[in-house]
């Protein structure tokens, strides 16, 4: 799987079917390790070929209509009109399948000025038959593209290929609304009001980065770690992207995590509770149907904020895999890619006794192939802030760093009506901040209720969910973006921002201007959770949060452009330090009451991550040999 991706070509599964006039399947051909490629023929014409490793099928690309939706997924189908044939893809990796469309759209669209040749000029030609992969997308590909697509009276779209699919394919957000019918529709929007196609830019991963994910895509059971800010979701979420999803779960060890990276919890993939039982009966519970089924057919487990998971709770997983894989090898033969900072926050129990961290249980060792650590922050650009957060890390607190967190309490980092979010140790002082902030306000209430895909599981939901089932707003409300929305003109999640007004009528949506300049109209928003047995869940809600205070625990993955912390009551080691690091810049925190007593390092933590560092040098040479083999994985797009 490592080397040079191809943009045209795609390692899937791949049903082909043939239809009858109502639609429906005659006739089934299943080939579950299929190439699929994009190419030309001989008379230079686009056609989508499908291999099973013995014969292939070529499917010219000329009457033809693709469904994206579910693209995310690594499925799509093209569905070719006149031959009344469908090809159905499926377990493919979704950045894989997403650069695939992006080609294939394009290229088709660039073409489209090209005169086909009669069936008679064909047999004239007398060309031996021919197949060649296109060539990357190129800026000239997307230049003609959009002079065809701007012509009102040229043929600029093939059949099919709607507006909305483009759009879908290219992430664009500005679209027309309109009832969504169980396919992509053939009607194109008026040529005119089309937006135009840009060169695909997806955001390149750094050296240390492209080492992790190449050591994942090579097989190897990964740990790695990183400071806050260095990229580990996103990097995550581009290692989800990269493997098949049929037999990738991607889990967290809380729900919030689990959003982010567009999976669950791993509490919900194991399916044994809190996994207190003995071990004979959390394997019974694993056994159950739909949770049997996560065991069996998972090959690749991903694991966020690894340092909020229990070594106990660890070792009786790694058990459970080895009995109900029927398997020796560690974890059941399953891959491993964990990640986290175990100088964050720690697990939590409830009981008193001391909880130990995964890399404490016995079975680590066995599973762990790799340690990695991203060094490069890119959360905050200050080096001097840098610093300070590095050394809050670590648990040292020098006079320098004192002194600049005590003068920060003195900043004045409220700007355009929008004040400081206050970070909060315990979730009741958030409620009661945010509600009781809210009541002070001028002005009648105005409740938005989320659409919830099953009212009746709506606990799985709120679990999971970065936004709540109600949420009540005034003019005047201080909010915060749960979601990206636009990365380029800094709406993203975390942004801060005030509800300035509501648009008349009966939905009566909130204006919020943000502190980045944007004022925009906040529209509902879907998120979509896996439950238990392969299950999906959705919550449609506005992409906002009360944010006069927030918790340290649902603030993980945030960036903070205004954030005001007492620290007073901070009550576990890291969890000052993740506070801190919530904020872009110095001059955006604010401070209260700081003691130097509060920061706090556990012991444990620092011993393991000396031990990584004198293996560092292994490390580092394995990284090189990582980055070595490919940096093309960052797709030059």
């Amino acid at each position: 799987m490592l080397g040079h991706i191809e943009p045209a070509e795609l390692q899937c599964t791949v049903a082909v079917e043939r239809l009858n006039p109502a639609g429906q399947a005659i006739k089934r051909q299943l080939i579950r390790k299929a190439t699929v490629t994009l190419g030309r023929n001989e008379f230079q014409e686009m056609v989508l070929r499908v291999h099973d490793g013995k014969a292939p099928q070529n499917f010219m690309l000329r009457d033809f209509q693709l469904f994206t939706r579910f693209a995310k997924d690594g499925k799509c189908t093209v569905k070719f009109v006149p031959e009344s044939t469908q090809v159905l893809v499926s377990d493919c990796p979704p950045d894989r399948l997403r650069v695939f469309l992006k080609t294939l759209s394009i290229k088709h669209q660039a073409s489209q000025s090209n005169k086909p040749m009669s069936d008679r000029a064909k047999l004239r030609a007398c060309l031996p038959r021919a197949f060649e992969t296109v060539s990357p997308l190129q800026l000239k590909d997307v230049q003609k593209a959009n002079e065809l697509r701007s012509k009102v009276n040229a043929p600029i779209q093939p059949k099919g290929l709607s507006e909305r699919s483009v759009n879908k394919i290219f992430g664009e957000r500005k679209q027309v609304k309109r009832p969504r019918p169980d396919c992509d529709t053939v009607k194109a929007l008026h040529p005119n009001k089309k937006p135009a196609l840009v060169m695909p830019v997806a955001q390149k991963l750094s050296k240390e980065q492209t080492a992790v994910l190449n050591a994942v895509l090579s097989g190897k059971n990964v740990f790695f770690t990183g400071s806050a800010g260095t990229g580990k979701s996103f990097l995550l979420k581009r290692i989800v992207g990269s493997l098949p999803p049929k037999s990738t779960y991607a889990t967290a060890s809380t729900g919030v995590a689990a959003c982010h990276i567009g999976g669950t919890t791993l509490h919900s993939f194991a399916g044994i509770g809190s996994g207190t039982a003995p071990l004979e009966q959390c394997i019974e519970l694993a056994q159950r149907p739909g949770v049997l089924q996560h065991w069996t057919s998972c090959k690749h487990l991903i694991i966020d904020e690894i340092s909020m998971v229990e070594a106990e709770f660890f070792d009786k997983l790694e058990a459970i895999a080895r009995s109900i894989r029927r398997s020796t090898e560690p974890f059941g033969g399953i891959q491993l890619i964990v990640c986290g900072d175990f100088l964050q926050l720690p697990p939590v129990t409830k009981g008193k006794d001391k909880a130990n961290f995964c890399f404490q249980s016995r079975s680590w060792r066995k599973c762990i192939h790799m340690n990695m650590e991203l060094m490069e922050v890119r959360r905050q650009t200050d080096k001097a802030f840098i610093s300070l957060l590095q050394a809050v890390r670590v648990g040292r607190v020098t006079e320098e760093v004192t002194v600049q967190l005590l003068r920060s309490a003195n900043h004045c980092i409220e700007r355009d009506g929008i004040l400081a979010t206050r970070l909060c140790t315990h979730k009741d002082d958030v409620e009661l901040t945010n509600e009781n902030k809210l009541k002070q306000l001028p002005g009648a209430v105005r409740v938005f209720e989320a659409l919830d895909s099953d009212p009746m599981l709506v606990q799985t939901i709120d679990a999971q969910s970065p936004v709540s089932r109600l949420l009540q707003l005034k003019v005047g409300a201080q909010v915060m973006l749960t979601k990206n929305l636009d990365v380029q003109r800094g709406l993203v999640n975390g942004a801060r921002g005030v509800v300035v007004d509501f648009q008349p009528g009966n939905q009566g949506l909130p204006r919020v201007r943000f502190l980045c300049g944007a004022v925009e109209v906040m529209k509902r928003e879907r998120w979509m959770f896996k439950a238990s047995g392969g299950l999906y869940l959705s919550r449609q809600q506005l992409p906002l949060k009360l944010a006069w205070a927030i918790s340290i625990h649902k603030s993980q993955g945030m960036t903070l452009d205004c954030v005001e912390i007492s620290l007073a009551r901070v009550f576990e080691s890291g969890q000052a330090y993740v506070a801190l690091s919530r904020a872009r810049s110095l001059e955006g925190l604010r401070v209260m009451d700081f003691d130097p007593r509060v920061v706090q390092a556990n012991q444990d933590v620092l011993l393991f991550y000396k031990r990584l560092r004198k293996e560092r040098l292994l490390m580092q040479s394995s990284m090189n040999d990582y980055v070595g083999q490919s940096n093309k994985e960052n797709y030059p797009w």
